[in-house]
């Protein structure tokens, strides 16, 4: 199909799925993977293919980043052993879990262990659309295995694919060795790329500049990683952590609105996409085959992915026990979690883009290729479809406790921040000869502030709170009345379009001032 057909094709149920979603009271993914599903039946549409580089080079690194970007490194150093007993032990014995069960049903070992290493990783993007309903602390941990187990996952498909193109032998050594270059080179990268990444930014103030060099930083990274055949994968997470830890002090308010703006918008299309994609290589995976041969590969999907949602309960009830037979002290007895939110933890355990991409990228001359990815498609749709209907059932089942932590850390460090904001002000008005006036000015409004934050509502009484609601309510429709003055000024002549775009920018400018106020009475 042409390529700009498929664009528009991609984008046009990208963006149908993403409005209709909320109508039908469904999670975006699933719609978009079931309208990928649907159009797979066109026939024109069946020479779109999704290709493997595509997805590890161009779609990765960029969602990853992100990812990374945004994952508090405080809460993934609390539950940093679980993450890595997770991301590491768990994909291995999911992998040989799978592949057992593919032995059973004629495979050889070899496709067998390509296909447990492709459905072993949770995939980052599908946990961040699908299991945002969860406490803030299950995402956390959720995102961060999902980060890191991408890493593990190909190091078995790496040694796998090397047995099966080669024929070559690992000693344990060799496996130690990949390992130890895939995570070691992999972190050193995305350190180094991270500290340069910080030092550049930091030197960057015009926002346009300040935004494209960071676009360029998860690119270089998996780049740079893979050149020496460490993970392309843990370098762009670790430079995202480390930037998520440097960023607050690089750039200026302009280029922070501009990158969230940016990314949000990016990543949320390219995953759309990624979701759309994943449901047309449904049918070309399907046709792939024979047909005598689909009912028992449909079967094959199925045990597999109850394997894997056993397998991580299971690992999940283990590590737990064990840890709390080694570990007794009070601070592992604060991390505790209920076996029901383990149960929440396995439903949400989606597969996704990372296993159809090393599905995909098995070679063409490789026994059972076509299985391999039929059955890793099969399961990537069921955990989807299957655990994304689940998932909100599950949670209320779990009766999890309400997290208030963000919100409350928010309410705190707002109000600290308020109060030597304050205190500062007589010295800095002084440090820039403000006159008394414009200082008493500042240190009011900075009082409103505090005490919206301390007002708490009582019957009959409207708070500070409500009054700010209104005078940003009436605020907005006076900024709205000058936009439609200075568009029919437009319309009829009397200015041009130039005059027009800056005008409204100072008007929209004004107006995002004034949205958050006239929003904290919903928070």
């Amino acid at each position: 199909m042409d390529p700009l057909i498929t664009f528009v094709l991609v984008g046009s149920l990208v963006v149908g799925a993403s409005w209709l979603a909320p109508r039908l009271r469904v999670p975006a993914p699933l719609l978009q993977l079931l309208l990928g599903l649907l159009v797979g039946f066109i026939p024109a549409v069946r020479d779109i293919h999704l290709p493997s580089d595509a997805v590890l080079v161009l779609f990765l690194p960029a969602l990853l980043f992100w990812e990374a970007l945004m994952t508090p490194l405080r809460e993934v150093r609390r539950d940093l052993r679980v993450i890595l007993l997770l991301s590491t032990l768990l994909v291995v014995a999911t992998t040989f879990g799978t592949a057992g069960i593919g032995v059973a049903f004629g495979w050889g070992w070899l496709p067998a262990l390509v296909l447990g290493a492709a459905l072993a990783p949770t995939d980052a993007t599908a946990v961040g659309a699908l299991a945002r309903a969860l406490p803030h602390r299950n995402v956390v941990q959720l995102r961060a295995e999902s980060l890191v187990n991408d890493g593990t996952a190909l190091v078995v498909y790496t040694i796998v694919i090397g047995l099966a193109a080669s024929g070559a032998h690992y000693s344990g050594w060799d496996v130690t060795g990949l390992v130890v270059l895939a995570y070691g080179g992999g972190a050193a990268i995305g350190l180094l790329a991270g500290l340069l990444g910080t030092v550049v930014l930091r030197r960057l103030q015009d926002p346009l500049l300040h935004n494209a060099a960071l676009v360029l930083v998860p690119f270089a990274a998996f780049l740079a990683a893979e050149q020496i055949h460490a993970s392309g994968v843990i370098a762009v997470v670790i430079a995202g952590l480390y930037l998520s830890r440097t960023g607050p002090r690089s750039g200026t308010p302009q280029s922070r609105q501009q990158r969230d703006g940016f990314w949000t918008l990016a990543t949320t299309t390219l995953n759309g996409a990624l979701f759309v994609l994943i449901g047309i290589e449904a049918q070309s995976a399907m046709r792939a085959v024979s047909l005598q041969s689909i009912p028992m590969l449909l079967g094959l999907c199925v045990l597999i992915w109850i394997a894997i949602l056993l397998i991580r309960f299971a690992f999940q009830m283990v590590t737990t026990w064990t840890i709390r037979l080694v570990d007794r002290s009070a601070a592992q007895r604060s991390k505790r979690m209920t076996h029901r939110a383990r149960v929440v933890s396995t439903v949400a355990g989606f597969r996704g883009a990372i296993s159809l991409a090393v599905a995909l990228a098995v070679p063409a001359a490789m026994p059972g290729r076509a299985e391999i990815i039929f059955v890793a498609t099969g399961v990537v749709v069921l955990t989807i479809l299957a655990q994304g209907m689940l998932l909100p059932v599950v949670i209320r089942w779990a009766r999890l406790e309400p997290d208030s932590m963000v919100s409350a850390e928010f309410t705190h460090a707002h109000r600290a921040a308020l109060r030597s904001a304050i205190r500062a002000t007589p010295s800095l008005a002084e440090g820039i000869d403000a006159p008394d006036h414009v200082r008493e000015r500042v240190v009011n409004e900075y009082r409103e502030r505090l005490e919206r934050i301390d007002s708490s509502p009582q019957p009959g009484r409207r708070t500070r709170r409500d009054l700010d609601h209104d005078y940003a309510a009436l605020s907005l429709a006076l900024v709205d009345h000058t936009r439609d003055v200075v568009i029919r000024l437009r319309n009829d002549g009397a200015i041009s379009d130039a005059t027009l775009h800056r005008l409204q920018t100072r008007l929209d400018r004004d107006a995002l001032h004034l949205t958050p106020a006239s929003a904290e009475r919903h928070d």
